[in-house]
């Protein structure tokens, strides 16, 4: 192997947006992520529930033109 091209690998300190901390390897000191295993929905089996009528209200009115037209060239 040659000598000097790998970058130093060392200990990382891993901090999660929810407040979890963790200590890993990498070649950066630290890392902030903003989901962890200690706060995922997978691995803690409960469900964050997003306001996704919010969102579904605000694509409709930002789509509600193009849709209305592509139904009228339907019955047309």
């Amino acid at each position: 192997m040659k000598e000097n091209i790998h970058p130093k690998y060392m200990e990382t300190k891993v901090t999660c947006g929810c407040g979890n901390t963790f200590v890993t390897r990498s070649t950066k000191p630290e890392l902030r992520v903003d989901i962890c295993n200690a706060c995922h929905p997978f691995y803690t089996g409960r469900v964050k529930f997003v306001d996704t009528a919010g969102r579904i209200e605000k694509f409709k009115r930002r789509y509600s033109a193009f849709y209305q037209k592509k139904d009228e060239q339907k019955d047309a």
